[in-house]
């Protein structure tokens, strides 16, 4: 291993712990601008000395600004790390990190406090090879979770050499490292239903059900349901309301779906599959959220082949079904890859965390595929 991702490597499994445990205390939803601003503030004190620190407008509109840390060097090559500091987590079921035996448990730690952390750590490391590189930046946004609108930040890296986004690592079952290079798209559906109100216990008839409506239109997109298909799609219903008394038919509602596959085309035709019409409701379906797909897999072989004899070990290509910001990325920066960030799981739940063990191995991951970049 060089001595370069070696040393570094030792640095961020060090400093790791204590600097997840800083972020985490910080409590901060997707929306909260306190919070955001809160966990910036922590991000950037612990970036290099020589960073600059700038603070784009969020993509979301009502959100605090995302984070942007850049460390300038002489050589020609540009590397975009990237992360997000909100969580799904809302304030009042926040929890801090407490350590149990080797897991560090926590309110986003793996989902992705832990992967700031080792961006934030590769970041200082780059800062030791400023002939190698223009421009390293690392990114972090603070809508990630919850953003329905347009990525605004993808025309401002196009030409980079290469994306590292930092969600959670993980290996594979014959204990290989692997990265990210491959994602489906994803994105929302959402179906509105208009119907009349009517006494549900004397005049149920002159009424028109919203709410069967709705179970009809999940009904149908479930249908649709194709994971071991062409473009591996998965529809599944996830919220449904309607209705406000127990005793009156209901006159309006809402469905909403999370729809993936392949390709963003498989996604819009699902909202074909709703009707118009359940039982003379008044159906209307659109699509929200879009997130395009990821496939890296053909750029990024050498860059994989390259890290793994940095390391010793091999690190290879696998594919994940959620969503990431990498995905945005990926149609202008070929070298994109995902999940270097820590081991860990429960990312959502109350006992989600990160491996301490892993936090070397992963930092490891990150530096060599960094050197790969650099010494290409």
């Amino acid at each position: 291993m060089g001595e370069w991702i070696e040393t570094n490597a030792d640095a961020i499994a060090a400093r790791a712990p204590r600097e997840l445990e800083a972020l985490v205390a910080v409590s901060s939803p997707s929306g909260d601008v306190h919070g955001a601003e809160e966990a910036a503030a922590v991000a950037a004190a612990l970036a290099p000395d020589e960073a600059e620190i700038e603070r784009p407008p969020c993509s979301s509109a009502d959100h605090a600004p995302d984070l942007l840390i850049r460390v300038r060097g002489t050589g020609t090559k540009r590397v975009l790390l990237l992360g997000h500091v909100d969580t799904v987590i809302a304030h009042e079921e926040h929890r801090p990190l407490r350590r149990e035996d080797d897991r560090l448990v926590g309110s986003g730690t793996v989902d992705m406090k832990g992967g700031d952390v080792l961006a934030l750590g590769v970041l200082r490391a780059l800062g030791q090879r400023k002939e190698d590189f223009a421009e390293a930046v690392l990114l972090l946004v603070c809508d990630e979770e919850w953003r329905i609108g347009p990525f605004s930040h993808v025309d401002r890296f196009a030409g980079f050499d290469a994306c590292l986004c930092f969600e959670g690592g993980q290996r594979a079952d014959d204990g290989r490292e692997q990265v990210i290079v491959t994602r489906k798209a994803a994105a929302t559906v959402h179906v509105s239903a208009h119907g009349r109100s009517a006494h549900s216990g004397s005049a149920p008839h002159r009424g028109i059900n919203a709410l069967l409506g709705l179970a009809g239109a999940a009904q149908a997109l479930a249908a649709r349901h194709d994971p071991d298909g062409p473009e591996r799609l998965t529809v599944v219903p996830t919220v449904i309301r309607s209705g406000d008394a127990f005793n009156v038919v209901p006159d309006s509602g809402e469905l909403v779906a999370d729809v993936r596959a392949d390709t963003l085309e498989a996604l819009r035709a699902v909202v074909a599959a709703v009707p118009e019409d359940i039982g003379g409701a008044r159906l209307e379906a659109t699509l929200m959220r879009e997130w395009p797909g990821m496939d890296s897999r053909d750029a990024t072989v050498g860059l994989l082949e390259r890290a793994s004899a940095a390391i010793g070990r091999p690190i290879v290509a696998a594919r994940r079904g959620g969503a990431s910001d990498a995905s945005h990325f990926a149609p202008s920066i070929p070298l994109t890859v995902d999940g270097l960030g820590p081991l860990g799981g429960g990312a959502h739940a109350p006992h989600e965390f990160v491996l301490a063990s892993g936090l070397r191995p992963r930092a490891e991951v990150a530096l060599a595929l960094v050197d790969a970049v650099l010494a290409d």
